[in-house]
């Protein structure tokens, strides 16, 4: 029997959903999550203990204005972009695209908007492909109470040139969950850039759970990158799925730059023959939070390719964790899977774990990871500092260098100096408060 919180949430749920012109295959899908999420499982990681963290503490959907929010405190660069989508909240405060590549069938808006004006398509993909909706609790739990994201498409045989940027700016200026999905399809021979960035303004505390689904078709290539940035007071899952198909390629491209507790959750499957992912990590914590972050590539095809390269530097009191996955399921001959994940530690109070973990079921492959934890090289930083330099600017330049082997591998400048310059942020903050 129903209780009678049961109840108010379904019908809060539905109402968020006629409120939004949803049609009735995600109405209904929500409401199926919303009933079977609480009994489901929620996903493993290797030494990442985040279960008792508040991930499913939701407040019951309602439509939200904030648009009128300031923010100024972000460094926005959107301005002359030519394929953009800013939203702050539920609202969407700007959205641009080329008309040419509409004109070639591109579609790149906002959920709510997508499902409205192609919900034919974005059933198609959604939640069937790159994850299921009762893949895992916290899976479910995105699908029954979404209230943002986007959705790119790109037909057949269509090359994006210019950037797909997309901006998710968390309000917590209030009590409101954030609770994102991002659909991106390329659809055969097709190749499109897509970059997403994640901030927060606001000091409430409030919860995020971001799932990405990124659907790569027949010789499709997409280039994914994202920096982000949720805040102290934020706590949060972020969930990205790859899945690939013939001779697809998806790199992946990610700076883990958050300020409170995340656990992230990357899994890759190469399905199809000859599917290639690259998968490139940095990440700074500070302070006291944990970031832990689970990076899977399955390499199911034959030929297949998946390679994860993960760097991350720990200051203060926090913790990192980097798992590795690197899976060869039985009949993927030929195939070959690599991964290298070093954590670099600037503080005795600091916890790092670097986990590689090959799981090989076929014989016919290529095979090989690389892991350490480690504190500053003492000889560089004597180096540095008789040359002149004081210890926290001959640190800075440790990390650069340490950091730099991932960063230089970022085809995208615009995304390399983005990213540059939010690791200086973190690294000053946190030397600050030392």
């Amino acid at each position: 029997m129903e209780t009678q919180a049961e109840i108010e949430f379904q019908s809060a749920v539905s109402a968020f959903s006629a409120a939004h012109n949803e049609p009735d295959w995600l109405r209904d899908l929500r409401l199926t999550m919303l009933a079977k999420y609480p009994a489901l499982a929620l996903p493993v990681f290797e030494k990442i203990k985040y279960q008792r963290w508040p991930l499913t503490d939701v407040h019951e959907p309602a439509v939200q204005d904030s648009s009128a929010i300031d923010l100024s405190s972000l460094d926005l660069d959107y301005a002359e972009a030519k394929n953009v989508l800013v939203t702050v909240g539920e609202s969407v405060i700007a959205t641009r695209l080329d008309p040419a590549l509409a004109a070639q069938g591109v579609i790149f808006t906002d959920l709510f908007t997508a499902v409205r004006e192609h919900p034919d398509l974005v059933q198609k993909y959604f939640m069937t492909t790159a994850i299921k909706p009762d893949a895992n609790r916290l899976a479910a739990f995105n699908t029954a109470f979404v209230n943002g994201g986007a959705f790119l498409y790109v037909p057949k045989g269509v090359t994006v040139k210019d950037p797909i940027q997309g901006y998710y700016i968390q309000d917590s200026t209030r009590t409101q969950d954030f609770i994102q999905h991002v659909l991106v399809v390329a659809e055969t021979n097709s190749q499109v850039t897509y970059s997403e960035n994640y901030a927060t303004v606001g000091e409430q505390a409030n919860l995020a759970n971001v799932i990405v689904e990124v659907v790569a078709a027949d010789d499709a290539h997409v280039r994914f990158s994202a920096v982000d940035q949720l805040s102290k007071a934020t706590t949060g899952y972020v969930s990205r799925q790859g899945n690939l198909a013939n001779d697809a390629k998806l790199d992946w491209a990610v700076g883990m730059m958050n300020d409170g507790n995340v656990v992230v959750d990357f899994n890759t499957d190469l399905v199809g023959h000859g599917a290639h992912a690259e998968v490139k990590v940095v990440a700074v914590t500070t302070g006291e939070q944990l970031q832990g972050i689970d990076t899977r590539v399955t390499n199911l095809g034959q030929h297949t390719v998946g390679h994860i390269l993960q760097h991350g530097v720990i200051l203060e009191s926090s913790a990192l964790i980097f798992n590795g996955v690197g899976h060869i399921v039985k009949g993927a001959r030929g195939s070959d899977a690599q991964q290298e994940s070093r954590v670099l530690m600037l503080s005795t109070h600091a916890r790092g774990d670097a986990n590689p973990i090959l799981l090989i079921d076929e014989n016919d492959v290529t095979a090989g990871h690389a892991a350490s934890v480690g504190r500053v090289n003492e000889e560089q930083m004597y180096y540095l500092m008789s040359r002149g330099i004081d210890k926290k600017r001959a640190e800075r330049l440790v990390i650069r260098g340490f950091l730099g082997n991932v960063l230089t591998e970022i085809p995208t400048k615009r995304v390399r100096d983005q990213l540059t310059a939010t690791i200086e942020r973190k690294l000053e903050n946190g030397q600050k408060s030392e």
